[in-house]
């Protein structure tokens, strides 16, 4: 297949921290060690030569234990982060969900940061006034548009952001496990949107703990342990292995 086929190439990547090897209490202490070149770092590879290839329409759940580097590795096709080794490829545009409140301002209203999101994700004002119901009512929030985000809990907070983020089919769209802050009725109803999102042409990455979500939302599934790729394949199989590895 050629590349124009693909959302998403991820090429032999490699995702590297320099993490410090002795604890530094103060900024004045570490600026003398900086300058006398006493600063030390050991490396720390967060992913290790992963491949991925996402064909356009097609859903990836990515799963793996706490620090596997499931969200290190969305970030980088986010490109927040910039890969040490390898490339990777984005096809389309690109609505990211991969942390809550990303893009609130905690201090102003619901109403307010709904715009202010909107014009992070590029929208202008005007089509979001034009949306303005659409995305209310789907996060069934109106009863508090003008409360602080601030006292938002988190699942609300996670309701408004999905609600904004999927306002329109972007080419791409990225779930990082905060549906699981909401309640059931409402992960079925973002499950739904994901599915309407899929049927017309989306691309979706899917993180979650849950192993009956990605086997109903996802066709295909990568399994990562310790930034190291263990499976790819379909995603009840994948699932499966992961679920036995868990059970062990």
């Amino acid at each position: 297949m050629k590349n124009e086929d693909y959302a998403i190439i991820v090429d032999h990547t490699t995702v590297r921290f320099n993490m410090a090897s002795e604890r530094i209490d103060n900024l004045k202490e570490y600026f003398v060690k900086l300058a006398k070149r006493e600063l030390m770092f050991k490396e720390f590879l967060a992913l290790k030569d992963i491949s991925l290839k996402v064909k356009k329409g097609e859903a990836w759940g990515i799963v793996g234990t706490n620090g596997s580097g499931k969200s290190t590795l969305l970030k980088l096709i986010c490109g927040i982060l910039k890969p040490y080794k390898g490339t990777v490829t984005i096809n389309g545009s690109m609505a990211p969900l991969i942390e809550l409140g990303a893009g609130f301002d905690p201090d102003l209203t619901a109403r307010e940061n709904i715009f202010l999101n909107g014009a992070v994700l590029g929208h202008d004002k005007y089509f979001m006034q034009e949306h303005f119901e659409e995305i209310v009512d789907f996060a069934e929030l109106q009863n508090f548009l003008d409360m602080p985000i601030k006292n938002y809990s988190s699942g609300m907070s996670a309701r408004l952001g999905f609600a904004v983020a999927t306002v329109t089919r972007p080419d791409i769209l990225i779930c990082d496990e905060v549906l699981a802050v909401g309640d059931y009725a409402f992960q079925q109803k973002c499950e739904k949107r994901m599915q309407d999102m899929r049927d017309s042409g989306t691309t979706l990455l899917y993180v979650s703990h849950s192993a009956e979500s990605v086997k109903s939302v996802c066709e295909r599934a990568l399994w990562l342990n310790k930034g190291e790729s263990v499976m790819i394949g379909n995603a009840e199989e994948v699932m499966d292995h992961y679920i036995e590895f868990l059970e062990c």
